[in-house]
């Protein structure tokens, strides 16, 4: 079965054609980022226009790599949620358009799902159940999974989702944007050690996460050395935040990983990209977990995950109708 994934959930505009929910045969991703670097950030109204430009080459590049034509597609699968909503209704309107044209399935999908099926094109041997972390620019999930297709949310991020905290420290320290890359750049040449930054507590037992403290504990540690006229050890400073975030995600991830005896974990979302984060979570596992990371191209928004997971939802019978509408804010 041929299937052409769609995603434009926010700045990439990503096309791309999997065979049977296994092979890739084309993964094209449009960045935005150049557009959005200056700003600091994604401008919605930007990524939707951007999006508009882009995303019929995208689709006619996909098709190319794959050698071949709209009339050999089986189902096209649309990313509708969460996202910018004007993005989201790009890739919506035209994946229903050829859906329709063609006569052939529409199949929504929810991107947070999505992240995690990067993993099934990589791995044949993961196998539900297991543990899922999805982390992103907007969102932090700790997800069960009991078989493909069905999830329990065990924990969420309180208020910053982790590359959503990366940004803005990398923001606090004059980085750049994105900010996740120019952390974990500088954060090379610094001691992870040398400073040290709160853990997120809370008042009940919980698996949910908190950014925000830490980001605010960098930003007043800034503040305190800029009046005091004082050098502010930028790469320190980075290094020591990317481990605390690593310890936070380490502890509930194998904490709930070894409550339901579970002996696999998969990862997903643009700071599953993060090397130090990768060594950290293989070092830290327990020695009967094995925890698999998708591709650096699969890390990212990309529409080879969206397919791949269209096919699991065929399989189980689950097509769209064509009044599917884009929702930004859908959870898992």
């Amino acid at each position: 079965m041929l299937i052409l994934g769609i995603e434009t959930s926010c700045d990439e505009t990503a096309a791309a054609i999997v065979e049977d929910g296994k092979k890739i045969l084309s993964n094209v991703v449009i960045s935005q980022v150049n557009l959005h670097r200056k700003l600091q950030g994604i401008v919605p109204e930007i990524a939707s226009r951007r999006h508009l430009e882009t995303i019929l080459p995208a689709i006619k590049q996909a098709l190319q790599q794959a050698q071949l034509e709209l009339e050999n597609l089986d189902a096209v699968a649309v990313t509708y949620g969460p996202g910018l909503l004007g993005s989201l209704l790009i890739g919506l309107t035209i994946a229903k358009g050829i859906a329709y044209s063609l006569e052939i399935p529409l199949i929504g999908i929810n991107h947070l799902e999505a992240h995690l099926y990067a993993n099934f094109l990589l791995y044949p041997e993961v196998t539900p159940p297991l543990i899922g972390l999805i982390i992103s620019g907007g969102h932090t999930e700790l997800v069960y999974l009991s078989k493909k297709g069905e999830y329990e949310v065990m924990g969420t991020t309180r208020d910053d989702a982790a590359g959503e905290a990366f940004d803005k420290v990398a923001r606090i320290l004059n980085l750049g944007y994105p900010g996740g890359p120019a952390v974990e750049k500088i954060a090379k040449k610094g001691d992870p050690q040398s400073i040290k930054l709160p853990l997120d507590h809370f008042k009940k037992e919980t698996l949910d996460f908190s950014f925000s403290g830490i980001k605010t504990a960098i930003l007043y540690y800034v503040r305190n050395l800029e009046k005091k006229g004082e050098h502010i050890p930028v790469a320190n400073l980075a290094a020591s935040f990317q481990l605390r975030v690593a310890q936070m995600l380490g502890k509930n991830l194998f904490k709930i990983a070894s409550s339901k005896n579970i002996k696999q974990i998969i990862l997903g979302g643009g700071v599953t990209a993060n090397l130090f984060l990768r060594s950290f979570l293989e070092k830290e596992k327990p020695s009967n977990i094995e925890i698999f990371f998708p591709s650096p191209e699969l890390c990212t928004d990309n529409a080879a995950m969206v397919a791949a997971c269209a096919y699991v939802k065929i399989e189980r019978g689950e097509t769209s109708p064509f009044s599917l509408d884009a929702q930004p804010n859908l959870s898992l």
